[in-house]
């Protein structure tokens, strides 16, 4: 198969006949064999049931129900695991993105080699009270993980080959970070093509807000699992080490005027009346406990089942048997 086509989708019954009608009309246009995805996020209007009938006519529909509403990561997610096409598209069923795109972004992928392509709209039809938080959070995921050709991280059409999206796991609210989570994984070949945005026609967007500040504090943790999550001791057991050491040497150093003004004749005070003592032995404690996160951290990860989990590109094996001596 050559194309399969993911779409998340919530509440979007209106617009899903049209969205199918365009796709399929791209698909036999170019000779694609293909099949689509709708995976329906709990929707509480009638989507399902326009799912169901779209699929008696067009055989190369298919859908997934959740009972309720989990968000777009997990629907993505499910979508990837059922995909059989050499090269998966995804799009937004709200008809902001434009089918038309797909058979460029199945040659990018095809012929000039690209593991994933992601859309970037240019030009939005979006409130500036949307449009300047994304420029922000854009250009705070390009310099966080180093995929500085990419100007929207978010856009929901990206074209993927078809071993990307069985490679890389998609949970929470990640799905803003597919291009991060698929260069982790070890598919750097990423590149970035400039589509169509259509105002939405039907409907109202489903996010809000607070998606920024979501999407910043995944972020961290995207950065911060890929960095150190099969080695923990080296974040919190250095930091840990630090902390304590410089306490250590706090209470050396209020010890030591202690002595040296006492000796001297000059006035001084206890040590346990000086602030700074206090200071340096909370420094000292949050120090050990540091290094105690890390080494619990390193035995998490020692017992872990995927601790030794690689990703193999190609293996190349003697035939037979291990040589003989």
């Amino acid at each position: 198969m050559d194309i399969s086509v993911v779409v998340p989708l919530y509440n979007e019954a209106e617009s899903l006949p049209e969205l199918e009608q365009w796709i399929a009309r791209v698909m036999d246009e170019h000779g694609f064999s293909y099949e689509i995805l709708f995976i329906n996020d709990g929707s509480t209007d009638e989507s399902w049931e326009v799912i169901r009938k779209l699929s008696e006519r067009n055989p190369n529909v298919k859908g997934v129900c959740f009972r309720r509403n989990y968000g777009k990561s997990p629907a993505l997610n499910t979508g990837f695991a059922r995909t059989k096409g050499d090269v998966v598209i995804t799009m937004d069923a709200d008809l902001q993105d434009s089918p038309d795109e797909i058979p460029e972004l199945y040659r990018m992928i095809k012929e000039e080699g690209y593991d994933l392509v992601s859309g970037w709209k240019q030009k939005r039809y979006d409130p500036l009270s949307k449009t300047i938080p994304t420029k922000l959070f854009n250009a705070t995921a390009r310099k966080v993980s180093g995929i500085h050709n990419l100007h929207d991280f978010n856009c929901g059409l990206k074209a993927y080959r078809g071993k990307v999206v069985k490679r890389i796991e998609v949970y929470g609210d990640m799905h803003r970070y597919i291009p991060y989570l698929a260069k982790n994984a070890g598919f750097n070949r990423i590149g970035e093509k400039v589509v169509h945005h259509q105002a939405r026609k039907y409907g109202k967007s489903k996010f809000g807000l607070d998606r920024f500040v979501n999407g910043y504090l995944d972020l961290a943790t995207l950065w911060f699992t890929n960095k150190f999550g099969v080695k923990p001791m080296h974040f919190f057991g250095l930091l840990g080490s630090l902390m304590f050491v410089l306490g250590f040497i706090s209470i050396i150093v209020v010890g030591a005027m202690k002595l040296y003004n006492m000796y001297s004749g000059n006035e001084y005070i206890l040590v346990t009346e000086s602030p700074y003592f206090y200071l340096a032995l909370a420094t000292m404690i949050l120090g050990t406990q540091l290094f105690l996160t890390g080494f619990l951290g390193e035995l998490i990860v020692r017992n872990s089942p995927r601790r030794n989990d690689y990703e193999i590109e190609e293996e190349i094996r003697i035939a037979g048997s291990e040589a003989k001596k």
